[in-house]
This record gives structure tokens, sequence and C-alpha cells, in this order.
């Protein structure tokens, strides 16, 4: 299973490609001229966010304050720019995992690719799966950064019904709470 491995890349960023409601996800890491882009989901862009805010807030508390966990993004590491070009999908992301290590005191971010063999139950599971693997490490300030911006790149898509959560479309929205009628009283 190769792995595309970053320490402390120049950008680590997710990013979106397309309109609300047709986007395509991805993270992207640049070292100098080399750009590595992995296709995932919004939902997984949410949770990877989240879960790195609660993790870095851990790190923070169990070390009295001590750790060098910044509380909030600093302001020189917001990235707003959009994802460098072209963006070639180098695989898309099934599977990811997150750590902190407190040696060199920085975040691993883990994206796998989709392991197609798992999902065979013909087929007995391999010792070493298939696919490739992405690998960042990064700082806790990069950290904060990446996933501010993926928080904000996740609320900017459609607004949800105030009904069922689903997103409204501009050309309608049939609400299954609604069973597809609109109820006046």
């Amino acid at each position: 299973m190769p792995v595309i491995s970053y320490d402390l890349p120049d950008r680590f960023v997710v990013g979106t490609v397309g309109a609300p409601g047709q986007r395509a996800f991805y993270l992207q890491a640049r070292a100098g001229n080399r750009v590595t882009s992995v296709g995932l989901e919004k939902f997984q862009v949410g949770l990877l966010a989240e879960r790195m805010e609660e993790l870095l807030d851990e790190v923070l508390r169990r070390s009295g304050g001590a750790a060098p966990v910044p509380a909030v993004a600093p302001e020189s590491l917001h990235d707003d720019s959009p994802l460098d070009q072209p963006v070639e999908e180098e695989f898309r992301v099934g599977s990811m995992a997150l750590a902190w290590d407190p040696e060199d005191e920085r975040i691993i971010v883990e994206a796998a690719e989709n392991d197609p063999t798992l999902l065979d139950p013909e087929e007995p599971p391999e010792a070493e799966p298939e696919g490739d693997t992405l690998r960042v490490s990064i700082t806790a300030a990069q950290a904060r950064a990446f996933a501010d911006r993926a928080l904000r790149l996740v609320a900017a898509g459609r607004p949800p019904c105030p009904l069922c959560g689903l997103p409204l479309d501009a050309t309608g929205h049939v609400c299954p709470r609604q069973n597809g009628h609109l109820r006046t009283i």
C-alpha cells in the first residue's frame, strides 16, 4: 500500500470544485511543486474538521495549557485561496484517521483509499489492504486553520430545510416530513 507523505507541507487545505449542490470536495497537500489531491465526501470534511478541533482542545486540556496549541487559528494562517490547479484526483477517500504526535507536537492526518476487497464477502480480507494513503503531518496552528476553513466550506453549501434538514435546491424540494405536500391550516 503506497503512502503519499507530507511532513509540514507548504499548504494543506480542503476545497471544492463546482457549484453548491454539485460540488466535489478535495483534500489537497502541496510541498514545493508537488501537489496531491484526493476526493472525499462533504460529510467526511465536516467530521474531519470537528474531530480535529476536539483533538486539539483535548491536547490543550490535558497539558494544562502547556501544549503549543492555539485556542483559535492564527490570522496569518488563514487560507481562502482556491485549490491549486489542475485538480487531479489521486484516489477517493474511504477511511480517515487522526492522531496527535506528542514527540513532534503535530497532528497526523491519514486519508486512505477505499479498499474494494473489504466490501466483497466472498473474498477473505488480505493481511495488507490495497490502495493508497495520504499522510500529512501539520502543526496545531495549521490544524486550527485547516478546521476553520473546512467548517466554513461545509456551511457554505445549500441551506437546510427547516423541517427535515435536507439541503434545499433552487429547483425545489420535496420534504419527506411533509410527505411531499404543503400543509395549510
